[in-house]
């Protein structure tokens, strides 16, 4: 796709807004927060603001963290409203904000948001990340340390640390152009992709203990209930990770995690290796992401779920 002028869609602007998906994971919080800092260096008469749902304290470590709003409100029109990482039916309560602007642009990597959903779009679902595209869109000259930073914890946690498929060699040169900045990365990594609470570890215990193997041992599931999680007082940033540890079991192709939302409610992550697509068995069920990491919300009891989406896979592991 076109590179787009990043600066010059933004000339001019009195207003920017920035917002990425609902609980926002390691590349939404990256490539908002860089987003943020580049704009606010390079555009110092507009107003910047960056609207995301609560993300996770382990990103603390990004400049201006403490600069996210929460409130959703902003006083006149949206001049410029950048969504990254979704399309525009995931941003939640920014989506009215979004349709609203006078110019909409929108950066994803999301195979599931191929066409874009603003009037200027910058999607390419084979990069490794939005902030790898967000990086792609800056001008070299106005890069610093605090925005290099943001952009690797972004990269880092879309390609676990560098593991997935969606690592290329020019993922790998952008991390080097990266860390050449001056930030300790090491300590980024263990910090905010290893690092686990008390609580966090109980209930990744929970989960594996209580997974149930099944497709001749190439399809795991786990489930927390919302008891389960009133339980520990945990909040769903607790459950991050359980799903990759779930896949690189031994002999397991497809890892399902479930936790329960609502009465009969359940957010649903799945996670492969190579024979399936989990991006088209998320969007089968209206949700979406990566042919290795999608997610998707679903009704019905646990068993419900689980045979809906086991035929899915099923159906692509016979193809």
């Amino acid at each position: 796709m076109k590179k787009i002028e990043l600066l010059n869609e933004c000339e001019g602007a009195k207003n920017i807004v920035i917002s990425g998906h609902k609980r926002p994971d390691g590349d939404c919080v990256g490539s908002c927060m860089a987003m943020y800092l580049y704009l606010k260096k390079t555009l110092p008469d507009a107003e910047v603001k960056v609207f995301l749902d609560e993300p996770a304290e382990i990103f603390a470590c990004i400049k201006d963290f403490d600069k996210i709003d929460r409130s959703y409100k902003i006083e006149g029109e949206v001049d410029v409203f950048i969504a990254l990482d979704c399309e525009k039916s995931r941003l939640g309560e920014a989506e009215e904000l979004f349709s609203n602007a006078k110019k909409r642009i929108n950066i994803d990597h999301h195979v599931s948001n191929e066409r874009g959903c603003g009037d200027i779009n910058y999607i390419s679902p084979g990069i490794s990340s939005t902030s790898e595209l967000v990086y792609d869109l800056m001008e070299e000259k106005y890069l610093d340390e605090d925005i290099a930073k943001a952009i690797y914890i972004g990269i880092v946690h879309d390609t676990g640390i560098f593991q997935y498929s969606n690592t290329s060699p020019q993922t790998l040169r952008i991390a080097a152009e990266l860390i050449e900045y001056g930030f300790d990365f090491p300590a980024i990594i263990e910090k905010t992709f290893y690092e686990k609470t008390y609580t966090q570890n109980q209930l990744l215990g929970r989960a594996l203990l209580e997974s149930i193997m099944f497709m001749d041992g190439r399809c795991i599931v786990s489930v927390i209930n919302k008891k389960t999680l009133d339980f520990y007082d945990a909040e769903p940033n607790d459950l991050d990770g359980i799903v990759n540890q779930l896949r690189i079991i031994k002999g397991v192709e497809c890892a399902i995690f479930m936790y329960e939302t609502g009465n009969l409610e359940y957010k649903v992550s799945l996670r492969s290796r190579k024979s399936v697509d989990v991006s088209k068995v998320a969007a089968f069920f209206g949700g979406g992401g990566h042919i290795r990491a999608a997610g998707c919300s679903m009704n019905g009891t646990f068993y419900d779920v689980i045979n809906n989406i086991s035929r899915q896979i099923a159906m692509q592991m016979k193809e």
